[in-house]
């Protein structure tokens, strides 16, 4: 049961960070232009590594390749994404609320990511194929 419901959780982790990192890869100057929009520096750069920490760690979750890693990974990303895309104590008034109900979101996200940080990827993973080798 147990090795399920962590199969389960990082299907559902996953099917919030690759269609994002998918998205990024049709509309990579989109991505481009709204990393600029904030500010940041290499804004290329920026777009091809969110993209990259999107998708490959998407699968690793998906398949339990490197799963602390994937998961610690992916944590810091979304809290990173979460600080500069999702400010809500500098957005304006109108835009504030939902912010910050993003940024939150994210660190609901970030908490589960944490918990197979600590756990790993349980038993239906290539981690535990591994492991039992």
């Amino acid at each position: 049961m147990n090795n399920a419901i962590n199969l389960i959780g990082r299907l559902l982790l996953a099917a919030l960070f690759l269609p994002a990192g998918l998205s990024k890869l049709s509309g990579f100057e989109g991505t481009v232009g709204y990393i600029s929009s904030v500010g940041l520096p290499l804004p290329t750069v920026a777009a091809a590594a969110a993209l990259a920490v999107e998708i490959l760690g998407s699968v690793a979750l998906i398949v339990g390749f490197q799963t602390r890693i994937a998961a610690a990974v992916l944590a810091v990303f979304t809290l990173v994404a979460s600080v500069f895309f999702h400010a809500f104590w500098a957005a304006a008034p109108e835009q504030a609320f939902m912010q910050q109900l993003l940024f939150f979101k994210n660190i609901g996200v970030i908490g589960g990511l944490l918990v197979l940080v600590s756990s790993g990827a349980a038993g239906f993973s290539l981690d535990a194929k591994k492991e039992a080798q």
